[in-house]
């Protein structure tokens, strides 16, 4: 995944001491850290940022928000647990500059063993090969947060069981399964094939809502208005008043600038 140039520049302005581990670049683990901190709705702890972001091992994680501290960008302090949290203070200077609900790019798929997609590498050039999809992936990690913020939920993915023995995969869940939410980061008007796509997850929504008691609220996150345009409410599409007629919510976060320039790259490679 490309790191984000502004958490990157903020953090080796700070003078930041690298890390090495993992074969990874240490500024893929600090953009990672410091993105998944500054988009959750409450602090979290180093081993709720290890799983986040995949970096291992936790001593790297605490060695970079310990970093982060140091650079005033985060605070750390004992949470409700008794566990130190880290909070986002965020670079002073940057933030002016930035839209209030901008963030420093995508958060990392989680960490291997647990449903994790490996990341594509990179070609002898540094190149990504086309089709790769870590862009999306990491977007849609920083999607459910932003939605979990406006909700006052944390929203992870999630594999539920239902009555007759089948496991389904949502996209993001809160642990008491109120809400249930499929996202998709796809950047301009949606193809015809790919508005099937949507409603499969909207029918996979709906589906699993029969099975869990009370009914969850259930929402497809988008993150682009033309995107979402044929499913709002308003649209005249069957589509939009199937839809409404689920109780199945379409919400528009808004993604950062550059994150949004990386996923219509990303776009472009696959269909090329």
């Amino acid at each position: 995944m490309a790191s984000c140039p502004l958490a990157t520049g903020a953090l080796q302005t700070r003078g930041l001491a690298p890390e090495h581990t993992s074969g990874m670049s240490t500024g893929s683990h600090r953009d990672r850290v410091a993105a998944t901190i500054r988009v959750s709705s409450r602090p979290l702890d180093d081993d709720q940022i290890a799983e986040r972001t995949g970096v291992s091992p936790r001593q790297t994680v605490n060695q970079i928000c310990r970093a982060l501290e140091r650079a005033g960008m985060v605070r750390r302090r004992p949470g409700p647990d008794g566990k130190i949290v880290n909070e986002w203070l965020g670079d002073k200077d940057q933030d002016r500059d930035r839209d209030p609900g901008s963030i420093p790019g995508p958060v990392s798929t989680p960490a291997s063993g647990k449903g994790a997609a490996a990341a594509p590498a990179a070609g002898a050039d540094g190149a990504v090969p086309a089709g790769d999809s870590a862009e999306q992936r990491g977007a849609e990690r920083v999607m459910l947060d932003l939605l979990g913020s406006q909700l006052g939920l944390e929203l992870n993915p999630a594999t539920i069981p239902v009555p007759s023995g089948e496991r389904v995969q949502v996209d993001g869940a809160d642990v008491s399964r109120t809400v249930l939410a499929e996202c998709w980061a796809h950047q301009g008007p949606p193809k015809s094939a790919q508005k099937h796509k949507v409603l499969a997850d909207a029918f996979k929504l709906a589906w699993i809502a029969t099975t869990i008691y009370p009914r969850p609220q259930l929402i497809l996150c988008l993150s682009d208005p033309l995107a979402a345009a044929p499913f709002l409410p308003g649209a005249r599409s069957w589509a939009s008043r199937a839809l409404q007629d689920h109780l199945i919510a379409v919400r528009v976060v808004s993604l950062p600038g550059d994150l949004r320039q990386r996923l219509l790259e990303a776009q472009h490679r696959q269909y090329r």
